[in-house]
């Protein structure tokens, strides 16, 4: 396996059209990681650059130690798996998974030796012996003389694993693999891959849009916006302490409730809302715009029953509110309230008192909340969880 760096990569087409600006990358041997963001953010051109499927502007992308910008696909040792699944419509699955091999054997100079005669025969056996193990590890072994028509969605993906695990290359790539998939399928398939990335401790990079997959795939994730990486870091990182205001809204399901407004002497004051901010929490608080940042499970939903004296928790404020849309989870609900002009989402427990329209009290939990400076991507201000 391989590490692979990216030192100031950049693409710009035609126009100025600028799909990668300066990333700057280290991603170490054995890792997963997984690009992610909105659609048009670059990630699926950076993949490309590093497969060699796409030129590179400026920079450079080392494999293994090696820079590889002037080497064609084929002799970067990467293995590729696609969104469409990319299989020969008339070959069988056995003969789509051989494939890869027989042409590396073809290329490497010693097809004189290796396809005549014993060492010809030697050499298919050997492939062979490698298309059953994986079609094995995968589940697919009763599939291998059908023809990809023939397959299911989930088959087809498993199929396209196979081809690039069969290689054993530096590095697998995937480009968005599963979004062709069912709900569930996605689900299925995204434990089988991060189980053969445990048993191959190999190098993968994987894009896609859903942050929820990569927050269950990635060991790091690199969150990226037109073209710019905007944070690196675990899925727990990124969770936790998120760069800036587009991090934190992209990273998390229900995203993040966003209140603008100011902090003025301590207090975060806003059109709807003042909220007394702990002093302990952010050592340096600037004055001027600012944003809260709160996620969805760290608003309390009272009903007037349970709002009375001894209630409500002592680590934020709350607030009367509307009770404006409610979504039934199962064993949770999320809550949409207005207070004031302000909708905010709540994430909670099962509360069947509770009604569409009807007046609750809102209590807002600053202990996980975050400060952003002011601005639609405004970096978020340090705090004392920073430190620990």
């Amino acid at each position: 396996m391989a590490t692979i760096e990216l030192n100031h990569v950049s693409k710009t087409y035609s126009g100025d059209v600028r799909a990668v600006r300066e990333a700057t990358l280290a991603f170490r041997d054995g890792e997963f990681i997984v690009l992610v963001g909105p659609s048009g953010c670059g990630k699926s051109t950076l993949l490309r650059m590093i497969a060699g499927l796409e030129a590179i502007t400026g920079g450079t992308v080392a494999i293994g130690g090696r820079v590889v910008n002037d080497l064609p696909p084929k002799d970067r040792d990467v293995a590729m798996v696609f969104q469409n699944y990319a299989l020969y419509p008339h070959m069988t699955v056995e003969k789509n998974m051989a494939f890869g091999l027989l042409r590396r054997r073809q290329h490497s100079g010693l097809s004189g030796l290796l396809f005549h005669g014993a060492e010809r025969r030697a050499e298919l056996a050997a492939i062979d012996r490698k298309v059953l193990d994986t079609a094995r590890t995968l589940g697919i072994e009763p599939l291998l003389a059908r023809l990809p028509r023939a397959l299911s969605g989930g088959q087809r993906q498993r199929v396209a694993l196979g081809r690039a695990l069969v290689r054993e290359p530096q590095v697998f790539l995937f480009d968005e693999p599963l979004s062709n998939l069912d709900a569930r399928l996605r689900i299925e398939m995204r434990a089988e891959i991060r189980e053969l990335h445990r048993r191959t401790k190999a190098s993968m990079v994987y894009v896609t849009h859903d942050q929820e997959e990569a927050m269950t795939l990635a060991d790091r994730m690199v969150v990226m916006k037109f073209g710019v990486v905007q944070q690196f870091g675990t899925p727990g990182e990124c969770y936790a302490r998120p760069a800036n205001r587009f991090v934190a809204g992209f990273v998390g399901t229900p995203v993040m409730n966003f209140i603008d407004g100011r902090v003025d002497s301590g207090v975060f004051v806003s059109t709807d809302m003042r909220v007394l901010l702990p002093a302990g929490r952010w050592p340096r608080m600037p004055a001027g715009p600012a944003t809260l940042g709160v996620r969805p499970d760290q608003l309390r939903v009272l009903h007037s029953a349970d709002a009375g004296a001894g209630n409500t928790a002592t680590d934020g404020t709350s607030v009367p509110a509307t009770v404006r849309a409610i979504e039934r989870l199962g064993d949770r609900m999320d809550v949409a309230v207005l207070i004031g002009g302000t909708r905010l989402t709540a994430r909670i427990e099962n509360d069947d008192r509770l009604m569409e329209g009807g007046s609750v009290l809102v209590h807002i939990g600053l202990g996980a909340a975050h400060l952003f400076a002011g601005g639609e991507d405004g970096a978020r201000l340090a705090d004392a969880h920073d430190g620990a």
